[in-house]
């Protein structure tokens, strides 16, 4: 993990600095500006995931500081620890609940959700979506959470003076390096620095995107439905199972580049346990899956996950009122 970190920031950071040099050419600028996405993903998987689980080390301060890479990379630590650790993680896949379902009006990720005419062509267009994810949250989805007073199933919710100020401090330090800096000291024009910059989001926002689809938007997951009195069929641990698919488990070079998030299944289970512990761990979760008749949702390769969820894009795009 310490190695993974000091790589990712050194990765990023030296990109960053040659960006600034102002010794290269436009085209090895754009390739730079994407390294710094691939960059930026790469922390947010490896570092500030992690981090903000309390699951990187057993000090909590040093979570706590490791968890402001987040805001480094541009995003609220403070906000995706109540949309992603408590909502997300206590109600995947439950319509109305799990934020992580209704990232765009443009998108149908759950058969409760409302169709829309669009939704047709999803399959074909959602790749294009989840690439400004990124540009997305650095402008606007961190803001419109912290201003709704209720965010799934938590009510009336209110932010306290200091969270206010860090949201506001970390995105105009965010802003200033880079956006002022940038347009201030790199020699091109205006307009490469603005594709250079949307590159660069395009880059981890597609990669990020695509990862956390592909652990719960597939054909095998379920979207189960509260019953009349809001509770839920199943116990935590087997909704978990039964919500949740892992891929390309065996992929060491991508286990390592997502931060073991290929392991869904697992990191779901015990959130809490460090991501360089869920291949070992996952051998046990299945064993112990396939012993008592829980499901174990799994693709072998990353091909097949993603051919999964187009096919998932796809049925989910068609109107039920005609199916």
């Amino acid at each position: 993990m310490v190695l993974k970190t000091f790589l990712m920031l050194a990765v990023t950071v030296s990109a960053y600095a040659l960006i600034l040099s102002n010794r290269f050419p436009a085209w090895p600028m754009l390739g730079l500006s994407i390294l710094m996405g691939l960059g930026f993903a790469g922390i947010g998987f490896n570092v500030a995931h992690d981090a903000l689980h309390g699951a990187y080390t057993s000090s909590r301060w040093k979570n706590r500081l490791l968890g402001f890479t987040f805001e480094l990379v541009g995003a609220s630590g403070y906000m995706w620890k109540i949309t992603h650790n408590v909502i997300h993680h206590t109600y995947p896949n439950v319509h109305g609940l799990d934020e992580d379902l209704e990232v765009s009006p443009m998108l149908r990720l759950s058969p409760e959700a409302k169709h829309r005419p669009v939704h047709r062509y999803q399959h074909w267009y959602a790749l294009v979506a989840y690439s400004v994810t990124t540009l997305f949250w650095v402008f606007l989805k961190d803001y419109h959470y912290f201003l709704k007073r209720d965010l799934g199933p938590l009510k009336g919710r209110q932010h306290s003076h200091g969270q206010v100020l860090t949201l506001i401090g970390s995105k105009l330090f965010y802003y200033a390096y880079t956006i002022v800096i940038p347009l201030l000291v790199v020699k091109v024009p205006w307009w490469q620095f603005a594709i250079g910059f949307v590159a660069m989001h395009l880059t981890s926002g597609t990669v990020l995107g695509v990862v956390f689809q592909l652990a719960h938007v597939v054909e095998e997951t379920d979207h189960p439905v509260p019953d009349v009195d809001g509770a839920m069929e199943n116990a935590w641990m087997v909704h978990q199972m039964e919500t949740t698919s892992n891929f390309a488990n065996k992929n060491r070079l991508l286990t390592w580049y997502v931060g073991g998030l290929n392991h869904q299944v697992e990191h779901h289970l015990f959130p809490k346990i460090c991501s360089v512990h869920y291949p070992a761990l996952s051998r046990i979760v299945r064993r112990t899956a396939e012993k008592h008749g829980i499901p174990y949702h799994h693709h072998e390769t990353l091909r097949a996950a993603v051919g999964s969820h187009l096919r998932t894009l796809r049925r989910l795009g068609n109107d039920p009122a005609q199916a």
